[in-house]
């Protein structure tokens, strides 16, 4: 294992963690010796398929919807009394909804925005916060948050995603500057499309070649590629990337 890349003793949350990318980062932080905590919403079986996939031993599962600001601190207090410390945050969990202006209720716009942005961006800064202050008094720390292409690219059917990911961006840029003297270090990956089982059924039917094509590589990226990204900013020596949105998306949006 390469040295720089050894996670050993280090301890990590990483949320919505059951399925998808959230898996994938989990998997390859415990393959490294991480301890890892795993959190998931309400998807108890997927959770413990994960977790019993994970090497290592000393890892625990910890149910919160990160849109419940009481959630957000039990899931923090809990890592902290089972770990002792937190030397790895990775903000995973997100929702996605469609609701296209020109086809939904005001009804279904409202509940669409909310839910998105108490998940995605507000859900997102609880957890920094609380991570941030075991952080703060440990001495350091190491914040990834899994944004999206859609924040530059657009989400014409989902506006409140693409809202989300964009303010989660400067949050992200904004906490990497108030806490680099502390040393802790905040990252942003920016996926496109990832070949998920969540994302399955949409690349295999008919819009799915036109989903590749976006890419010059005329392929999306796997989970396992954007776990790799994620484990190579949490390790020693990447202190001067603190603040960058890593664009992981196949050259199919270049900004």
């Amino acid at each position: 294992m390469d040295a720089l890349l050894d996670f050993t003793g280090r301890t990590v949350l990483v949320t919505g963690a059951s399925r998808g990318i959230g898996r994938a980062i989990a998997l390859a932080f415990a393959a490294r010796g991480a301890r890892v905590a795993l959190n998931y919403r309400g998807n108890l079986a997927a959770a413990e398929e994960t977790a019993a996939a994970l090497a290592g031993t000393g890892h625990m599962l910890i149910p919160a919807d990160v849109a419940d600001p009481a959630a957000v601190t039990r899931m923090l207090d809990s890592t902290i009394e089972q770990f002792g410390r937190l030397d790895i945050l990775v903000n995973n969990a997100g929702i996605y909804e469609d609701h296209p202006l020109e086809s939904s209720t005001y009804e279904t716009w409202l509940d669409a925005w909310r839910r998105t942005i108490d998940t995605n961006l507000i859900g997102a800064a609880n957890t920094m916060y609380c991570a941030g202050q075991y952080m703060l008094r440990q001495g350091g720390g190491r914040i990834i948050n899994i944004s999206s292409r859609g924040a530059y690219r657009g989400e014409p059917a989902a506006p409140a995603y693409g809202a989300s990911k964009a303010g989660m961006n400067a949050m992200s840029q904004s906490l990497a500057k108030a806490l680099a003297p502390y040393n802790i270090f905040v990252f942003t990956v920016a996926p496109g499309w990832v070949d998920t089982d969540m994302a399955e059924s949409y690349l295999e039917g008919q819009k799915g070649d036109l989903v590749r094509q976006q890419s010059p590589l005329s392929r999306v990226a796997t989970a396992d590629e954007i776990a790799y990204t994620v484990v190579f900013l949490a390790s020693s020596g990447t202190d001067y990337l603190t603040g960058s949105v890593i664009d992981m998306n196949g050259a199919s949006h270049l900004r």
